[in-house]
């Protein structure tokens, strides 16, 4: 039987991928959280690794609080950086796979159409500088590994942009939201799903794929939608970036181009509204 190890099992993706791993029962998973594998304590990765030995590598875990990262920049480094390449060389080293979840932050915003997986990568944020040295860490120690850069990705688990909107229409008569920052959500379960339709399909094609939901959207967009499917009472504005500054710059525009993921592993995404209506309507609205 394969060992399956999900690094960030606690975050978003991680949750998705415990909930789902029941219907996988021709794989053993080890989730692992900073308490099992702090990935901020690199010595501890090779002999946390050396114990477990996994066959598959899903390496979920990272720092990704965006505006916080500009003043913990060396603790970033190691999460986001030298811990995956840490990963990365253990992987080579025992013959594993390796699954690593990268970001749309690695673009600085400046294109005007859906970024494809060979665009010039330029990030604007520390947090996306540590994301892209990952990457470059990967695709140097473990060629054969695979790289999903995904984009506001939310869940009913941990903090994302769907909860902290709910949580602010119940609280206030009025909200605003930028309305010029475009790109597309992820929806964390649809993406666990595809991470086991690689892992378990025939075929293992090393390289960078991009995954969010179909259709694109601003954030703004984003949250009118949330505040129609939810029903709540509140004024949704639209503001612009200048009008919200923010520690760590945004890219204006990070839609990412899914058409290699599809056809390579025929997968199906759906729109992004359908999977915001689904997690709203069966999971997040029956909580509150």
């Amino acid at each position: 039987m394969q060992k399956i190890l999900v690094t960030g099992a606690k975050g978003q993706l991680g949750s998705e991928l415990q909930t789902i791993s029941k219907h996988y029962n021709q794989y053993e998973f080890i989730f692992v959280d900073r308490e099992e594998l702090p990935l901020d304590e690199l010595d501890k990765i090779k002999a946390g690794l050396n114990e477990i030995k996994p066959d598959i590598i899903v390496s979920a875990g990272a720092y990704t609080a965006v505006d916080q990262a500009e003043s913990e920049k060396e603790l970033v480094d190691c999460v986001n950086h030298l811990a995956v390449a840490e990963i990365a060389k253990w992987a080579a080293n025992n013959h594993s796979k390796l699954i690593h979840i990268s970001t749309d932050y690695v673009f600085d915003g400046t294109s005007k159409t859906a970024l494809h997986e060979n665009e010039k990568t330029s990030p604007i944020n520390w947090y996306g500088e540590t994301k892209l040295r990952g990457e470059q860490a990967i695709l140097s120690y473990l060629p054969e590994g695979i790289i999903i850069r995904t984009s506001w990705v939310y869940s009913e688990y941990g903090n994302n942009f769907v909860k902290t909107m709910l949580r602010l229409m119940n609280e206030r008569d009025s909200i605003s939201v930028v309305k010029d920052q475009i790109g597309a959500p992820t929806y964390a379960l649809d993406l666990a799903h595809v991470i086991m339709k690689i892992i378990g399909s025939e075929k293992w094609v090393p390289g960078i794929f991009h995954y969010s939901n179909n259709g694109e959207t601003s954030w703004y967009d984003f949250a009118k939608a949330i505040h129609e499917i939810s029903g709540l009472v509140c004024e949704v504005n639209g503001v612009t970036s200048d009008q919200f500054p923010t520690r760590a710059k945004r890219p204006k525009y990070s839609l990412l181009d899914t058409t290699k993921i599809q056809k390579t592993y025929d997968v199906v995404i759906p729109n992004w509204r359908d999977s915001l209506e689904k997690v709203l309507r069966h999971r997040l609205l029956n909580k509150n």
